[in-house]
């Protein structure tokens, strides 16, 4: 290998410098998903804490679109079943279900999330749904929808009888879809998992719940990981540079 010349060492480290650049925005772009979704789970947390649980009407509230909070609140169920699709737990593929609530304080639906399921290979939706004219008291986490992911398609299909299918949570379009009278609040109420099995109305659907708050994206640690690999590449970069730069030719 001959030595580089001054022109070819100065292309080569400004190639070096791009590409490490463009490796090391990956990794702190990965880092600071890391704190977000810290930021995330530490306050979830702390909303689970015995504390005095928070109005229902709180979901409605704009500025806390993001947050969470443990709240308590009645109303009664409307005749409407979502289903909503793409959604993971323990790796496994399936749906998740969402009540219609109108609470007795607000002027807005509340979606409640009475819990998963999965799909098998027919893609078959249970049978069951939300029960209507329940007037019960529900208590739980009200935490942001699940994320949308790319938008693509409908947000929402018809199947009759009262039920929709979702692809992603666009709360004026599953509003629309289901010809409700009120607008939908951008928050959904998580029903505490520990709630007896008997307890009246939504209750006694039989689907898995939990307060995970990310179940369908990469935990705090994964981008963590990600982040290392990408600063560990910008450096490789950097360091191959150095070498090719220094190298000496060699004598026969």
């Amino acid at each position: 290998m001959t030595h580089l010349g001054s022109g070819q060492r100065l292309l080569l480290w400004l190639l070096a410098l791009g590409v490490a650049a463009g490796f090391a925005l990956t990794g702190r772009w990965q880092l600071d998903r890391m704190h977000e979704k810290k930021a995330k789970l530490d306050e979830a947390a702390a909303a689970l804490r015995p504390t005095q649980p928070k109005p229902l009407l709180l979901a409605s509230d704009p500025k806390r679109a993001q947050a969470y909070d443990w709240s308590v609140g009645r109303g009664s169920l409307a005749n409407r079943t979502l289903w909503l699709d793409n959604q993971q737990r323990a790796g496994r593929v399936g749906v998740r279900m969402y009540c219609v609530l109108l609470p007795d304080e607000g002027v807005q639906a509340v979606l409640v999330d009475a819990g998963w399921w999965p799909l098998e290979g027919s893609r078959t939706l249970p049978v069951f749904g939300c029960p209507a004219g329940i007037a019960q008291e529900l208590r739980g986490l009200l935490a942001p929808p699940p994320s949308a992911g790319l938008a693509h398609g409908d947000a929402v299909t018809a199947l009759g009888d009262g039920r929709w299918l979702a692809s992603r949570m666009d709360m004026v379009a599953i509003a629309e879809a289901m010809q409700l009278r009120v607008a939908i609040a951008p928050r959904v109420l998580r029903l505490d998992p520990s709630r007896h099995k008997d307890d009246a109305g939504v209750m006694l659907a039989p689907g898995e719940r939990d307060l995970d708050i990310l179940p369908n994206t990469l935990t705090p640690e994964r981008h963590l990981g990600y982040a290392i690999q990408w600063f560990g590449l910008a450096l490789t970069v950097l360091i191959v540079a150095v070498v090719l730069t220094f190298k000496k030719k060699k004598h026969p």
